[in-house]
This record gives C-alpha cells, structure tokens and sequence, in this order.
C-alpha cells in the first residue's frame, strides 16, 4: 500500500516533469479540492494554459497556477498598478486581495475593460504585481451580506489557509480498501417535506447532501436531521454539498460546526451569500420570539470559512473517491441539481434537491444531461396526480387578475413571499405586466429580506435567465430596480402603507412564519376588501397552511408578546403557478428525459403518500426500480 508521502511525491514529480524550468517552481500544496502550483514566475503558467491541461489529464485533479507570496507586490503598491493599467473607462468600484489564493479580484462597471483584448489587461496585471487578477461586474446594488463575507475572508486569511490545507490532506489521502459498499441513508426528507439530510458511505469516504431543518414543527425529534444514529461520524465526515440556500437545505448546517465539524462545504457561488443571509435571519427570527438558539452567528461565520463556492460544470474531488459536479436546477438562485461520481466509474449519483423542470422569468430549467447516472435522488413536493399547475402565462395572469380586482375595490394585495427566488419572480412579473399596461398601476412596497437578497440576484446575473442576464448585462437595464417599487427602510413607515391607498405588498417571510409579512396581516385580514395572495408552498404546520386551509380566525403572538386572536375576513388566494418546484408532470418528464437512463430512483421530499404514491408508479409504469424510504433506512446501491 503506497504511503501518503509516497503518493504525493509521485504527483509532484509528474507535475515537475511537465512544467518548464522557467516558471521557477517553489512548491505544491494540496490546497481544498485542487493542487495549487506556487512560482516565482506564474504568468508562464497562466499565458500557456496547455501545460496546465496536460498534467491534468494525466494526473485526473484540479490544478491551480499561484504567485509565491515572497514575488507579489504589497497589496497597496499592487492596487496602484492596476488603477494605472486598467483604463479609467472600465470604472473600477473596488479591488480586493485574497492573500492566501495570490488572487486579486477587480471589481468594474464594465470588466471588460479590466480583462482587456484576449486578455492582455490581465496579463499586465499578474506580470507586474505577480497578483493572479480576476475580473468581475460591480453590483448595481451593495449587499451587505456579500461585503460582509468578503471583509471576513479577508480577515481570517490565515484560518482559511490552513482549512484548505486540511481539506486537501483529507482529499488527495490514498485509499485505504478498494470502493465498494455504496449506502445512501436518509437522516431527513423521507416521506416528509423539510430537514433534508442524505448521508452517502464509501468503505472509505462519507459526505452529507444537505442539512436542513423542518421549520413546521416545534419537535426537535422531528425538526432537526436525525443525526444521532451510529452511521453518522462528524469525525469521519470528509464533506457536506449544500443543494442550495433555502433553510430546510441548509438550515442545520451551522450546528455540525457547533459541535466539531471542521471540513469543507460545497455549494454554488451565488448559495454561500444567500445560505448566510437565511441563517443569520433564522437566528434573528429564534431570538425575537424567545426560542433556544440552536447555534450562534460565530457557528454561521465557521460555515462561510470552511465553505468552498463551485461554478456549475467544474468537476471537483471532495474525497479519495468522490468527485462532485453542481448544474443548474432552476429553483432558486444557485440551486444546483448534485452529482456525485464514486469511484472511477464505479456508480454515480445524481441528487435533484428542489428543481423546477421549466422556464421561468427568472431563470432556466434544470439540467437533464449527465455523463453517467446509475441512482437518482428526486423530490416529490407536488407529485400526486391531481398536483397539476397551471403554466406559467396562466398563472401570472390570474395574479394579474386578482391584483386588479382587489385594487379595483380599493383594497390592498399582501403577498407573503420567501426572500430567495419567489420574491424576485413576482417582482420581474409585476414590472413586466404594469410596464405593458396589463395590470394596475400601484405602488409595490417591498420589505424584509428581499431587498439584500434582490441585490444578490444582481451581483450574479450570470445565473439568471437568459433574458435577464441579457438585461442587465448587456442593455444595462434592471428590472429589479423598477419604479413601480419602493423599498420599506424602517418598521415605522407601515402605518401609513396600511392607512394609505390601494397598494401592493410584498414581504417576507413567505408562510408567514415571523417576518414584517405579520404586521400587515395582522392590520389588513379583517378587510374583505384586501386580499391575501400566496405564491409559494406552505408547509403543514405553519400560519400559512392553515389561513390557506379556510380557519375563520387565527392566534398570533404580537410585538409585545401578547396572543392576539385575528379574524380572517379578507380574501384568501393560492396561485401555484409560480412554484419554484417542478409539479407532477414536470418531475415525470425530468426522469424520463433524465440522460443517460438510471438504474434506480429513490423518492424523497414529499409527503408521506406523494414519495410512496410516485416511486410506484414510476415502477409500475417504466419498471425501473423506485423506492420511497423512510427516515433512517439505509439503501444498499453496491
């Protein structure tokens, strides 16, 4: 059995072989998921990407050319030097080092200019300040979440250096037993909706898909992931995949760091600031309602340090024998459908957490092309046969519809939304129809979270649809900055949105659990003239789901702690169209269209019945092998 010195020493010596003399090599580290070549001269490296590719396909591991730190420039003589070189047309906003990385992003109104023709501002830039520079679009508005996680890496440079060296000693070790015994057990989401959790086992490697909470129930048996079955090891742990931000995904997570987790996190770019928005805004939720916090923000600020954002399409090793790839699955910004290829060959896993098989104004339908697949994971939110959404036209216009209605009879619109993804739906919806003169012209007032999270949305258009991204970037037209729509500063200003005229309100949270969303229902249910319009899944358990079920009147704890009994005389309206889940035709003709074919499915992220419902109809139909397991069932898949 070859030594873990051994093996490294074999992949520096291909790597040395490969590499001219002129780079001036000065070491290789096994830095996260990649080998990080550190030179004296790493311009060579980068101007001549050949070289780089070629050790890759021989070495079959993610290689990344770096300056050595004793050539680089001072971050503030390197600062002057790309102002001098990057024309003053490019409107540079912000430049910002990442010392362990060598890496320099420069932040411009138009980063084309900064990256210059084929690249040569680039190339000026890393040869006179041996500074590796990236090029990248200010955002149109500041987002105090993304300053916040740029201003913490920067200050705990030397924290994260040493994660990443530790997370790379752990990735690149050698196997101790050959690949085999493949088990997926389920520690939540099984034949429930909430507290995803999917713990995947090799003989050698274990990584956790998910770590979300339930937030419809009160029970810590069955709100939080069931991690304190034997199986699970947070020592033996080598990495968690976060599907994306959404809180019964990734809610839990800053809990594993609470309690000794100190290994990677994998998630999209765009899902690390949206995770930390929703986190931190869950613990401000707990603490205003005097609940037991189940983590503090340092647990949060652990998660942002030891995560490592992945683009789309870039294959990553997260374990001696697991390699992960993230697409696009059309739910959220950065939802990201998970695959997982163990071994060389031996089986992959293809994990859709939530995904929307359909275009929307937001953003594009999740992938269906893999290079193999032999298991699938899917959800079944709106799987049972009479879970048939209207399409999308559909159902924008009976919002439209109902909007015109209850403004024609002088009423308000409250519309609860999640802060991540359907807010920015409907705000692309109320621009759209408003603009071409299809709805009523009113104010839409939005408040709560959706405005750091609008900004986000903006500061990765590339992870739009087509259409939007095309807005923003190229005719530099955004539409989330329309103005029909007026941002709520302070709490202070709903008195008079709720005395004023007929408007429209958007705010969180979006099953009206806590959030700004209960001021107003509070102030506006007894008026039938007002109408309640939900746009998003609403939990068992939750305000939302019994307003939605009919109940006459409601209990509702106010700012003073008192419970107020509220009298439900508006209008209640659900309009399922804009689900950012697939419904039941859009998940059967994912599988079906799902490339190559998988041997095996397993159902998960519905209620009991849907999970059950689906898997035997997706045997009896397609005789493929579905299963639906329950909470602790381990599958055998090898």
């Amino acid at each position: 059995m070859p030594s873990i010195d051994k093996s490294k020493a074999e992949i520096r010596q291909i790597i040395l072989e490969h590499i001219p003399k002129e780079a001036e090599i000065t070491r290789i580290e096994f830095e996260g998921p990649a080998l990080a070549i550190y030179a004296k001269r790493p311009e060579i490296l980068i101007a001549q990407e050949h070289i780089i590719t070629n050790i890759v396909s021989v070495i079959k591991k993610r290689i990344v050319p770096r300056s050595d730190p004793s050539v680089r420039l001072p971050e503030k003589e390197a600062e002057k030097i790309i102002m001098e070189i990057v024309p003053k047309e490019a409107e540079i906003t912000n430049i910002i080092f990442d010392p362990p990385l060598g890496e320099v992003t420069v932040e411009a109104k138009k980063p084309g200019l900064v990256i210059g023709k084929n690249g040569s501002t680039l190339q000026e830039i890393i040869l006179k300040t041996k500074w590796r520079p990236r090029a990248v679009r200010a955002l149109p508005k500041p987002s105090k979440i993304v300053l916040h996680i740029e201003n913490l890496l920067y200050s705990s440079s030397k924290e994260r250096e040493r994660i990443l060296r530790n997370t790379g000693e752990r990735i690149f070790r050698p196997l101790l037993y050959d690949v085999g015994d493949l088990r997926i057990t389920m520690l939540g989401a099984a034949r429930e909706v909430g507290r995803s959790a999917i713990l995947i086992q090799t003989r050698e490697s274990q990584v956790l898909i998910d770590c979300g909470i339930n937030p419809g129930s009160n029970r810590p048996f069955e709100a939080f992931p069931r991690l304190d079955i034997p199986q699970f090891d947070i020592d033996s742990l080598d990495a968690v995949v976060i599907s994306h931000a959404h809180l019964d995904h990734c809610g839990f997570l800053p809990y594993l760091f609470k309690f000794g987790y100190d290994g990677p996190v994998y998630c999209s770019v765009p899902s690390l600031s949206l995770m930390t928005l929703l986190q931190l805004d869950y613990l401000d939720v707990l603490s205003k309602q005097g609940l037991p916090l189940l983590y503090d923000q340092k647990d949060v600020r652990e998660v942002v340090l030891h995560t490592i954002p992945l683009r789309y399409g870039v294959v990553t090793d997260v374990a001696p024998d697991v390699r992960l790839t993230l697409h696009n699955a059309g739910h959220i910004l950065g939802s990201s459908v998970v695959h997982l290829h163990i071994g060389e060959g031996y089986h992959n896993i293809v994990y859709t957490g939530d995904f929307k098989y359909g275009k929307t104004m937001l953003l594009e339908a999740s992938i269906t092309e893999f290079p193999r697949v032999e298991t699938i994971i899917t959800e079944s939110t709106y799987s049972a046969p009479t879970d048939v959404m209207p399409s999308r036209s559909d159902a924008e216009k009976k919002i439209v519809s109902i909007i015109n209605e209850t403004l024609s009879r002088s009423g308000k619109v409250i519309i609860p939304v999640p802060a991540v993804g359907r807010a920015q739906e409907i705000m692309l919806v109320l621009d759209e129809y408003m603009r071409h003169g299809e709805m009523k012209e009113a104010p839409v007032f939005i408040e709560g979270m959706i405005s750091e999270s609008t900004a986000m949305h903006m500061a990765y258009p590339e992870y739009l649809s087509r259409e939007v991204r095309n807005k923003i970037i190229n005719d530099d037209i955004n539409p989330f900055e329309s103005e029909y729509f007026t941002v709520v500063e302070h709490p202070s200003a709903r008195s008079e949105i709720i005395e004023g005229e007929p408007c429209i309100i958007m705010a969180t949270a979006g099953m009206l659990e806590g959030g700004p969303v209960i001021d107003y229902f509070q102030n506006l249910a007894h008026d039938d003239r007002n109408s309640l319009v939900f746009v998003s899944y609403q939990i068992e358990g939750t305000l939302g789901r019994r307003i939605q079920k009919g109940t006459p009147e409601v209990s509702i704890m106010d700012q003073d702690g008192k419970i107020r009994v509220i009298k439900v005389g508006l209008k209640v309206h659900t309009v399922e169209g804009f689900s950012g889940h697939s419904d039941r035709r859009q998940i059967i003709n994912y599988l079906r269209k799902i490339s190559p074919k998988p041997d095996n499915i397993i159902v998960c992220h519905g209620e009991r019945s849907k999970c059950i419902s689906l898997a035997d109809f997706l045997r009896r139909k397609y005789g493929v092998n579905a299963v639906a397991p329950d909470v602790l069932e381990t599958i055998k898949l090898r």
